[in-house]
């Protein structure tokens, strides 16, 4: 009789077992489609044995634990990749903004105007007396002084946008790693039971690639499975049950975004700026701190020198008038700035006889400085007087481009690497349909030869009964 019994329990046990595996079998199919899904199975051992005399009977199998198919060494491969990726791409988004700037084949670019200027004191000179080539020359000027003020504006203007890149991904980031210790709170207190906090794990580690796409992190998993996360070094952002914040504030004379980390509300913020160096925000940082700023004083050095060459040459000059001449632009105190504060002197552009032709004085045909000017062009001012303008600024210009290509380059390359971690993950970690189907059919099986178990073992019942009352 106790065997009977013995059947119908591994009968249950194993009708149960299959409820349990179709019911995950169902929870894999519903997340095919979810981000960082996955795939779970039911784990099941063999139950306890009885002994019967000499005999050890076998008493079924019973589920231990849904698990789920996961890789850690893939899934820290993928978060780093996912945050290689990020910096890449926000490298590449940003200097082909800059590119745009000194795109000479689409727009007249700066180089054209000051080719144009040039030109026009070159025709000045030919034809000193003339109101209309003068006029021609102060509107050459002109068109190069907005020329240049135009790229700094452009440039500052990609500089603020990427500020207001820093204080949205920031607000982003406090949002993830307040999500990420909430959830570590949930599975220290599922796990607590012995059982694996499988959806809230996989939630989690969706957060962490997401914060690697964002900053780069450091990720270390504590002995009751949660995680600390720090970056910058030393600046935590998620400690057990608690996340810090990171905060923006705008300063210094250029009014930019400076990243702080406050580790405890009353614990004193500190910059940690400087410290970023991958993720989006670090790659946007390299392009706001460094790229940008090197081609802004280049193109200050490039106004500063001009500046200079010509207001030298134009104060040796005499005027239409036979009057000593004076600064034809005027002077900037320094190379900073000095392509936003480049204009053109007011007596000039309010009287073009003002503009200096002559070498000597009461010699209105003379074009003697008219031609000085017009060959800085060709004068090596650049570079420790190793280039002339307009090799300095092409090679300025090409430097940009080839940044860009680089940074575009590589953006394509780590989004291929990207795509075949991912295609590793989902080859292990992914959910197939089709093995899913299969699943369901063996799992269906299963259930009904357990239930056909269990009438067997009541119909031995009934006849053991039937026995007795003969």
């Amino acid at each position: 009789m106790p065997k009977i019994h013995a059947m119908m329990d591994i009968g249950k046990r194993s009708m149960a077992n299959s409820q349990t595996s179709l019911q995950t079998v169902s929870h894999n199919i519903a997340n095919k489609t979810t981000e960082g899904y996955s795939r779970q199975r039911v784990d099941t051992v063999t139950a306890p044995p009885i002994q019967e005399g000499r005999l050890q009977l076998g008493m079924g199998a019973r589920a231990a634990q849904v698990s789920r198919v996961n890789n850690p060494f893939i899934e820290k491969q993928l978060q780093k990749e996912t945050g290689n990726k990020g910096f890449h791409d926000a490298q590449a988004e940003s200097l082909s903004r800059v590119e745009q700037v000194f795109n000479e084949q689409a727009n007249k670019g700066l180089n054209q105007y000051v080719s144009d200027f040039f030109n026009a004191y070159r025709e000045l000179g030919n034809n000193p007396e003339s109101t209309t080539t003068r006029t021609a020359v102060k509107e050459a000027a002109e068109a190069m002084t907005q020329d240049f003020g135009r790229v700094d504006k452009q440039l500052t203007e990609i500089q603020k946008d990427i500020n207001l890149q820093l204080k949205s991904g920031v607000q982003e980031i406090n949002k993830i790693t307040g999500e990420i210790a909430a959830l570590n709170r949930d599975i220290i207190q599922v796990e607590m039971q012995g059982t694996p906090a499988n959806d809230q794990r996989d939630r989690r580690d969706l957060l962490v690639k997401q914060l690697h796409e964002k900053i780069d992190v450091k990720v270390a998993e504590g002995d009751r499975g949660a995680i600390t996360v720090s970056t910058a070094g030393n600046a935590l952002l998620v400690s057990g049950l608690d996340n810090a914040t990171l905060e923006t504030y705008e300063g210094g004379s250029d009014n930019r975004v400076r990243i702080y980390a406050r580790p405890t509300p009353s614990h004193p913020p500190f910059d940690i700026t400087d410290r970023i160096k991958g993720g989006q925000i670090g790659g946007v940082i390299k392009v706001r701190d460094e790229v940008i700023d090197n081609i802004r004083q280049t193109v200050d050095q490039l106004a500063y020198n001009l500046t200079n060459e010509v207001n030298d040459a134009h104060r040796e000059g005499f005027d239409r008038t036979g009057k000593q001449a004076g600064f034809f632009f005027n002077p900037t105190e320094g190379v900073e700035g000095a392509a936003k504060n480049m204009t053109v002197n007011r007596d000039i552009t309010n009287d073009v006889s003002r503009i200096a032709t002559a070498a000597k004085i009461n010699a209105p045909g003379d074009g003697s400085i008219a031609n000085v000017i017009s060959m800085i062009q060709y004068k090596q001012v650049m570079d420790g007087g190793t280039a002339t303008m307009d090799d300095y600024y092409n090679a300025q210009v090409g430097r940009v481009g080839v940044i860009t290509q680089t940074a575009t380059k590589s953006r394509e390359a780590q989004a291929n690497i990207l795509q075949q971690v991912n295609t590793l993950r989902e080859s292990v970690s992914g959910v197939s349909l089709d093995e899913e189907a299969t699943k369901m059919l063996e799992f269906q099986k299963t259930f009904d030869a357990s239930a056909r178990l269990i009438r067997t073992a009541d119909e031995m019942f009934d006849t053991v009964l039937n026995l007795k009352r003969l």
